[in-house]
C-alpha cells in the first residue's frame, strides 16, 4: 500500500456543512464551471474577464481563475510538460469544483490542449453533481499569431520557446463543447453576451430585481 492510498483511507469527506443548494438560494444562482478553452491568445481570459464584470454588474457572483494567474502561486511548481499541465488540470478542476460548490459561477480560462484532461475535469463536475460548461473559443493560428500579445508565438517559431501549443505542442479541439465562440468574428462583449444568455436560457442565472 502506497503513502498515498494511506493518506486517502485515512480522510472524510465532511457532509455537515451548509449545503449547496442552500447557498445557491441565497445567491439565487446555480454555482457552476464555466470552462473556456482554446489556443493561446486565442481570446479566452478577455472573454472570461469581460463576462465576470457582466455578470457582477448583473448581481451575480463570479470569478475568473486564469491561467496565467494560478501559475503565479498554486501552480507555480508546474512546467509545460504533458504530464504538468495533466496535473495543471486536476488541480484547477478541484478548485473550480470548491467555488462551485460554494455557489460561486466559476470561469476558468486554460488552454487545458489534451481531450482526455477536459474530459476529466468534466467527469469530475459531474459525479459531484455540479455543472461543467465548456466553451470553445475557436480562433486559427494565423489570428492568434496576429493579436498575440506576448509574442510567444514569434519564440516559439524561431525555438527560443519549446512544447509551445499550436507551433511545437498538439491543441485537440473539443468533441461536443457546449458554446463554440467565433474569436476571429465576434468581440469578447459579443461573446460575453452570449456566454450569460445560455446561462440566463437556462437558468443558471435569473434576472435581478434592482435593490
Amino acid at each position: 500500500m502506497d503513502k498515498n492510498t494511506i493518506i486517502n483511507n485515512n480522510l472524510t469527506w465532511h457532509n455537515t456543512h451548509v449545503q449547496r443548494n442552500m447557498r445557491e438560494k441565497l445567491l439565487k444562482q446555480i454555482g457552476c464551471t464555466i470552462w473556456f478553452t482554446g489556443l493561446p491568445a486565442s481570446g479566452k481570459s478577455t472573454t472570461a474577464f469581460t463576462l465576470e464584470h457582466k455578470l457582477i454588474e448583473m448581481g451575480h457572483l463570479a470569478y475568473v481563475l486564469d491561467g496565467d494567474n494560478i501559475r503565479h502561486g498554486l501552480n507555480s511548481d508546474l512546467g509545460f510538460k504533458p504530464e504538468d499541465r495533466e496535473e495543471n488540470i486536476r488541480r484547477i478542476s478541484e478548485v473550480a469544483m470548491l467555488f462551485c460548490d460554494s455557489g460561486v459561477i466559476t470561469l476558468t480560462s486554460f488552454i487545458s490542449p489534451y481531450l482526455k484532461d477536459r474530459d476529466f475535469a468534466r467527469e469530475v463536475h459531474e459525479k459531484a453533481g455540479i455543472r461543467f460548461i465548456e466553451v470553445y473559443v475557436k480562433a486559427s493560428v494565423d489570428t492568434c499569431i496576429e493579436r498575440d500579445p506576448k509574442g510567444l508565438y514569434r519564440k516559439a517559431q524561431i525555438g527560443e520557446i519549446t512544447g509551445f501549443t499550436g507551433i511545437n505542442a498538439p491543441y485537440e479541439e473539443p468533441v461536443n463543447p457546449e458554446i463554440i465562440l467565433n474569436s476571429t468574428e465576434d468581440t469578447p462583449s459579443a461573446h460575453a453576451d452570449k456566454v450569460y444568455n445560455f446561462l440566463m436560457d437556462h437558468n443558471y442565472i435569473k434576472k435581478r430585481r434592482n435593490d
